[in-house]
């Protein structure tokens, strides 16, 4: 037991040193877009409000437009002390628009040449310490709670945002295949945040092979069925804005599809990895088990994991729209129109078609686990007790 411990022990020091690796290289790896013209020649910093003038903004009911005009004292960058004059341009949009108080501090870019500054345009309020706060909390909880595997867990986090940015992100700008590309980067995320789980150990060829089939599935229904519900990828927010920006060239209906088996993506994962761990604890509990009765075992937690996943899904998607659910029931909408509506359409077939995934998932994890757990002990520490 002492060597088992030993080994244990040095696997998960070994999964740490790939993740810093790993997030190491992703950190520096460049994107191609960070000298983007408009922020070329421009100091970003952050500033507190001393004073505000609002006599410049127009109002009409809820809706303001105008300019606010605000004096600054700049905190961080070239010009920390120096106090200059920000404009905050108010274009009538409640979403998008914000108005400063005395106090608050924002998020500004300076235009200049040399030490002259030319304008001072402000961004948005300042939440980023805010936002590094919270993260350092939930780290820290993690940690607490899981303790090495919480590591482990942060690394996966953070290496899957940083592939989104790095990797994925701008390889969608450049025009690669978005189903293509969609498949590989979810492929690499969904087999490295598993590895993260268990380590060098059969179980991780066993939750990934259940999961990369629900994400094939994924894939197939959803560019069929994008297809037949005549829906493109216009409906994702801000899609229309990415074509002014100067990409026409992107083809956004198959980013639409793509998103559909990456968004499903971590329920399939997790309720493949439920299923296979499932499967190796009644394996070690009753070693001469037949493959046949360990899969029956892991499809019984697969039914029983299935529905609260499915739900899951329908809660996460949906949660983002319940203003424009609101609006469809204040306006007496009848219930065919709004399933009919594409916005609506759109999720449903984020939901059903995420769904098929994972009852894909659960058969195919139980029988893979059935197969590969019951012939021989795992490859890591368990194969020596």
């Amino acid at each position: 037991m002492k060597r088992v411990f030993f080994q244990k022990k040095n696997s998960i020091l070994l999964m740490i040193v790939i993740g810093m690796i790993m997030t190491a290289i992703l950190a520096v790896l460049p994107t191609g877009y960070e000298d983007a013209l408009i922020y070329q020649d421009m100091e970003r910093a952050t500033a507190e409000i001393i004073d505000i003038d609002n006599s410049a903004i127009k109002s009409s009911g809820l809706i303001q437009s105008g300019e606010q005009s605000c004096t600054l004292k700049i905190q961080t960058g070239k010009f920390k002390g120096q106090e200059m004059t920000g404009v905050n341009f108010l274009s009538g949009s409640l979403e998008k628009d914000k108005i400063y108080k005395v106090g608050d501090r924002a998020l500004v870019t300076i235009s200049h040449e040399g030490e002259e500054v030319k304008s001072v345009v402000m961004s948005d309020h300042y939440r980023l310490d805010k936002e590094i706060l919270l993260l350092g909390i939930f780290a820290l909880l993690l940690i607490v709670v899981a303790g090495r595997n919480g590591v482990l867990a942060i690394f996966s986090f953070v290496i899957t945002v940083l592939t989104i940015w790095k990797i994925l992100v701008p390889a969608y700008l450049r025009g690669y295949s978005p189903v293509w590309t969609g498949i590989l980067i979810t492929v690499f995320i969904t087999v490295m945040i598993i590895f993260f789980v268990y380590g060098f150990d059969r179980k991780t060829v066993t939750a990934s092979l259940g999961s990369l089939l629900g994400i094939l599935t994924t894939c197939l229904l959803g560019m069929l069925f994008t297809d037949l519900f005549h829906i493109n990828g216009a409906v994702m927010p801000d899609a229309e804005s990415l074509l002014y920006s100067g990409f026409q060239h992107l083809d956004l209906t198959a980013i639409f599809m793509s998103s559909i088996f990456i968004g499903a993506s971590g329920a399939m994962m997790d309720l493949s990895v439920d299923i296979t761990s499932a499967v190796q604890e009644v394996v070690e509990k009753k070693p001469e088990i037949g493959w046949r009765e360990a899969a029956r075992s892991g499809m019984n937690v697969g039914r029983a994991a299935m529905g609260t996943m499915t739900t899951t899904l329908l809660l996460a998607y949906s949660g983002g729209y319940i203003t424009l659910l609101m609006v469809f029931m204040a306006q007496g909408t009848p219930a065919d129109h709004i399933l009919n509506y594409k916005y609506v359409a759109a999720e449903v077939l984020d939901t059903v078609v995420g769904s098929f995934g994972l009852v894909t998932v659960a058969p195919f994890t139980a029988l893979v686990a059935g197969i590969m757990l019951t012939r021989r002990k795992s490859l890591t520490y368990l194969r020596e007790e």
